[in-house]
């Protein structure tokens, strides 16, 4: 078994060698969403990132426990300690209570998952329902010095804890120029300092969400409840904590300085994050409203789509490049990868259709070991792909009777295929399921058959015919001795 992963290390800022603390066991922790809105493509960045780590480390055998939590309390308005509860802001507009708002959304965000086939992680908690855990955090942070109590309401004391600790090591903050940048904003007068976070507020009297608690009835800070579940589910010590680069800071910062002046020690070996989506060069965000959601794209209703996109050709199109990276979206990018991900299947179509030969002449072990090189490269999506289509390109070739392929050698290619594409980039053939796409595939037979008849009759002007009007339409046709095929351009 291939286990030579290597993989960024945002603290270290460099790829190290992944071992587990606890071989064979994993514990991966990962952001989940804030479920007030529908999912949009940003969200499905980090899910299928961390999906395709999940899934390549179960193939190396590995145990993992993929943790992702859903926060459904105590994220405020613009990630700061004052203003209205995300969740309750919209429970207000849309008349509804706020678990109600939580609820809804949750269930289009796991449906949304469905559709780009993201397995379900082992555990997924929700902030609300682990308050008891936060507040016992809480308690040993205050018990260790490093948080203060001001009306009711508890913040971390950022230079306390600097003054042992190096507060800013993940995002490559220096404390000095937090200093001289943050200001003091109102209604935060409460603080000792600006960049001092809340572990836990008092609620104004109007508030729905909150709890009693030894210092008021209040909710738990947003940036608290990934350390306490965490550590509830993976221990103190655990392997991977992932999540968008947008969260480096402050919350992951305040996660690793409240994690580690609660326990003594840091709890998470290596922090892996991913890029953002951009459109124009600028980050997809609900705050920023230049969001499009995946139902959206799924159904080519928005402004900015020039025609509906599938889950896979989603999941494609976010594989393509390396998780570190950035994705700016457009609908000609899009349109590439719905042309590179009919192009795989298709591939992988053709390889069924293959007469074994006596001999082979292409070497499937290199393949195979090319590949794993891209995966244990830090996950290496795009040269994974690179790699696959030079695949499909000596099978087309094999096809053409220009490459020979014996029967272990086709076998050999399906698992590879099966592996590789299905089971650890998650990809699936939509394209021969139900719907639209299989209807294609049946009206294309029907064309095909009509146009052989013409031919069988010389009709050679209906046939012709035939194929320019096909090729109008985007679909290319390449004849046969037996028939011919189809592609869309």
């Amino acid at each position: 078994m291939q286990n030579r992963l290597e993989i960024y290390n945002s603290i270290t800022r460099s790829k190290e060698p992944f071992k587990p603390l606890h071989p064979p066991f994993v514990g991966l922790y990962v952001c989940g969403p804030t479920v007030y809105s529908d999912a949009h493509l940003g969200h499905a960045r980090p899910a299928i990132v961390f999906d395709l780590l999940f899934r390549y480390l179960t193939h190396l055998e590995f145990k993992v426990r993929y943790i992702r939590n859903i926060t459904d309390v105590g994220h405020l308005e613009n990630d700061a300690d004052e203003g209205e509860d995300k969740i309750e802001k919209k429970a207000r507009l849309e008349h509804l209570e706020p678990m109600e708002v939580v609820q809804k959304y949750l269930n289009n965000y796991l449906r949304n998952m469905e559709q780009l086939n993201v397995l379900h992680p082992s555990i997924e908690p929700r902030a609300s329902g682990h308050i008891f855990e936060q507040q016992k955090l809480v308690k040993s942070i205050l018990e260790k010095g490093y948080a203060y109590e001001v009306n009711g309401s508890v913040y971390f004391d950022v230079l306390k804890y600097n003054e042992k600790y190096h507060y800013g090591k993940l995002s490559g903050r220096v404390l000095e120029e937090l200093q001289g940048s943050t200001r003091s904003l109102e209604g935060q007068d409460e603080k000792r300092n600006p960049f001092d976070f809340a572990l836990w507020k008092k609620a104004t009297p109007e508030h729905l969400m909150k709890w009693p608690s030894p210092w008021s009835e209040g909710f738990p800070g947003w940036h608290l409840e990934c350390s306490a579940m965490s550590i509830k589910y993976l221990g103190e010590t655990f392997d991977i904590h992932g999540g968008g680069m947008d969260l480096q800071f402050p919350h992951h910062e305040c996660e690793i300085a409240q994690s580690t002046a609660g326990l003594g020690k840091e709890t998470v070996k290596y922090w892996m994050h991913n890029n953002m989506i951009t459109i124009n060069g600028q980050k997809m965000a609900r705050s920023l409203g230049n969001f499009i959601t995946l139902d959206q794209l799924f159904s080519g209703e928005h402004a900015l789509l020039q025609q509906s996109y599938s889950p896979m050709t989603i999941r494609f199109f976010l594989l393509q490049a390396h998780y570190r990276s950035t994705v700016d979206f457009s609908n000609e990018a899009l349109q590439a990868a719905e042309k590179g991900y009919r192009k795989l299947m298709k591939g992988i179509e053709t390889l069924s259709k293959l007469k074994p030969s006596p001999a082979s002449t292409i070497d499937i072990s290199s393949l195979k070991n090319k590949c794993y090189e891209a995966l244990n490269d830090d996950l290496n999506s795009p040269v994974l792909l690179s790699t696959l289509f030079d695949v499909i390109r000596n099978i087309n070739s094999a096809y053409d009777g220009n490459e020979k392929l014996n029967a272990a050698d086709i076998d050999s290619l399906k698992n590879l295929f099966s592996i590789f594409v299905n089971d650890i980039l998650g990809l699936k053939d939509e394209t021969s399921g139900k719907g639209s796409e299989k209807l294609t595939g049946d009206l294309m037979k029907i064309i095909i058959n009509l146009r052989q008849d013409a031919k069988s009759r010389k009709e050679w002007a209906l046939s012709d015919h035939i194929r320019e009007e096909l090729k109008k339409a985007g679909i290319t046709l390449k004849d046969l001795k037996d028939g011919a095929e189809w592609e869309v351009e």
